[in-house]
């Protein structure tokens, strides 16, 4: 069993930067891609960005350039941060682990851009 805890969002003006973290407890193993899906206000979830444990990534394209993700596997913590944030990136922001097609997922944290 996995369990995934997010935390790090928060309110931001637009231009902001935040961090946010997500620590996996359980087994997780090498085969394992970790990532941050957001699903904005009435819209479907969406794609932020994904890491492999061998720190292969890859971005949704609304992210690209400003968004990072990282890994540090001997903490099973995945990170994101999050620069030059626009009001348009406000969602509730998931963390993801798809393990052979499988996928676990967090309980999400608020993540609100505004003046």
């Amino acid at each position: 069993q996995v369990q995934l805890v997010e935390s790090g969002g928060g309110l931001v003006q637009p231009g902001g930067s935040l961090r946010l973290s997500c620590a996996a407890s359980g087994s997780i193993f090498s085969i394992d891609t970790m990532g941050w899906y957001r699903q904005p206000p009435g819209k479907q979830r969406e794609l932020v960005a994904t890491i492999t444990s061998g720190g292969i990534t890859n971005y949704g394209d609304s992210v690209k350039g400003r968004f990072a993700i990282s890994r540090d596997n001997a903490k099973n913590t995945v990170y994101l941060q999050m620069n030059s944030l626009k009001p348009e990136d406000t969602a509730v922001y998931c963390c993801n682990i798809n393990r052979l097609g499988h996928n676990y997922w967090g309980q999400g944290t608020q993540v609100t851009v505004s003046s």
